[in-house]
């Protein structure tokens, strides 16, 4: 869980992984320099429970090195990720470790639903593919959750987060899909994702071209033309929906 200046939503998201129904879980918390109040409000948590884990960097350096320095510090056989203003349902661990472990999939994510600033819940869900390689991922542009992705990191190992300031989850599961076929897509709502803050790194999307210029050109390392389709998909794909699962819930 990576932090910075969340201290209006953390604790909400760290009592959805207390109150999860699998109980054998760590949490690591990294902390790109808050200067709010984030640190008095994780504090009692961090006396009452053993397993939640709070490091602050030495400078502010952006997510991407938060959510690597969080995976360094991981020790258990899966690495789930979780934003410090998103939530998941109770049973979110343990339906999806039992889908990977029923099926022996090393990398999957679930579907998730939005909410408002104020957490309260939209009518909308994404839906993840069923499966998707790294040519999908790509073609999509991102097409799964954060907050809902899972791997194995007994049999992957570790890996370093692209230092990019956005799109840096999306830098990571092309990684991930480097060294497995696929990412398996579960469709059931186990995760609450905040949308309209304003503050946040993602919150425009206009801005963001460049990120996948850099993601797609720098640190992929592919040509120029493929870089630019890839580019044209990011566009068609956020200008249209085309390609991604949405539905309405009432």
């Amino acid at each position: 869980m990576p932090t910075y200046n969340c201290g209006k939503y953390i604790e909400e998201s760290i009592l959805s992984v207390i109150n999860q129904t699998l109980q054998d879980w760590e949490l690591q918390i990294v902390d790109d320099c808050s200067s709010d109040n984030t640190f008095e409000i994780l504090n009692p948590y961090l006396e009452k429970y053993p397993n939640i884990h709070y490091y602050c960097l030495k400078k502010n350096s952006g997510p991407a090195v938060a959510r690597t320095e969080a995976i360094k510090r991981s020790k258990g056989k899966y690495i789930a990720f979780l934003d410090s203003d998103d939530i998941w349902m109770p049973e979110k661990l343990q339906k999806q470790i039992s889908f990977m472990e029923t099926n022996n999939y090393l990398f999957s994510c679930t579907a998730y639903r939005q909410m408002n600033e104020n957490g309260e819940t939209l009518n909308i869900a994404y839906i993840p593919p069923e499966k998707t390689n790294y040519k999908k991922m790509i073609r999509l542009s991102n097409p799964i959750g954060n907050l809902t992705v899972m791997y194995n990191q007994e049999r992957l190992g570790k890996f370093e987060v692209p230092p990019i300031k956005k799109r840096n989850d999306f830098a990571l599961w092309l990684q991930i899909l480097k060294e497995t076929d696929y990412c398996y897509g579960m469709n059931e709502v186990l995760g609450m994702y905040r949308v309209g803050r304003k503050d946040s790194v993602s919150s425009n999307k206009l801005k963001q071209a460049k990120y996948h210029w850099q993601l797609y050109h720098g640190i992929e390392k592919h040509n120029l033309f493929r870089s630019f389709y890839e580019l044209c998909c990011w566009g068609f794909v956020k200008g249209t929906g085309i390609g991604l699962t949405k539905e309405r819930i009432l």
